[in-house]
């Protein structure tokens, strides 16, 4: 079982998928910090000096002075500013890794064709063939 797992852990894919996971770990800290320091409080400033992580809605009734307050005294409020964040965010995480995508999809070099499939039995064969090795079936030029 320990050789199995050794196996699977030295495939490329596992080593690929952490590394990805590594790097979206560090890029979401990255692009929270720029939505929550930077992106937000200009909008804040513009919409009239709102915060929008302070933006709640409450359930209660009970009169309570900020979100902060409400969370201590442990009353049901709905956090939408913090969901708008949490959006925002999404929305940035989203379109960088596109742009990383789109960017790293230009540099790779297109995979050249050398098989094609036989018409009569669909088995891989040479691209320059001219007769399948499998169904001896003519192939046109």
């Amino acid at each position: 079982m320990l050789k199995e797992f050794k196996d699977f852990i030295s495939k490329g894919s596992v080593l690929d998928l952490a590394a990805a996971v590594i790097f979206g770990i560090a890029i979401g800290k990255v692009i929270t910090s720029l939505v929550d320091g930077i992106i937000m409080p200009p909008i804040g400033m513009l919409l009239g000096k709102v915060d929008f992580a302070n933006l709640y809605y409450n359930l209660s009734g009970q009169p309570v002075a900020s979100l902060a307050d409400a969370k201590l005294k442990g009353l049901p409020v709905i956090a939408y500013g913090a969901f708008i964040n949490d959006v925002l965010n999404f929305i940035i995480i989203a379109f960088v890794i596109f742009m990383l995508v789109r960017t790293v999809n230009k540099f790779k070099k297109p995979v050249a064709v050398d098989t094609k499939d036989c018409p009569s039995c669909l088995s891989t064969i040479p691209l320059k063939a001219t007769r399948c090795a499998n169904c001896c079936v003519e192939l046109a030029a």
